[in-house]
């Protein structure tokens, strides 16, 4: 079993909900840190949700966010959170604005 950690930056701009990590069907991920920039003067809202592949079901872990203009912020605080083999976790940004995500994880081989 190997443990490496990572990082995953993604640039979202769209209003569409959008995976921003999924872990392969081998792996467990622990994502220790989500840290979300608003990169424009607008003041859009952020929600996450996982997909669970083994439930066949989606859950929201954080609804209505609001990222205020030209700010960065820790989104995701607290205990780790796991995706299993094949989960997702999802974004949706209320506008096509441009946010940045910088997502720390550690993979589990």
């Amino acid at each position: 079993m190997a443990n490496t950690f990572k990082f995953k930056g993604v640039a979202l701009a769209t209003g569409s909900e959008t995976a921003l990590l999924t872990a392969a069907s081998d792996e467990t991920l622990i994502i220790k840190s989500i840290r979300v920039t608003n990169n424009t003067s607008n003041t859009p809202t952020l929600s996450f949700d996982v997909a669970d592949n083994s439930a066949s079901a989606e859950y929201t872990i954080l609804k209505t966010h609001t990222l205020a203009a030209n700010t960065s912020g820790e989104v995701f605080t607290g205990s780790p959170l796991v995706l299993e083999a094949s989960d997702a976790i999802k974004a949706t940004v209320s506008s096509s604005d441009s946010v940045h995500f910088g997502i720390s994880y550690m993979s589990v081989t």
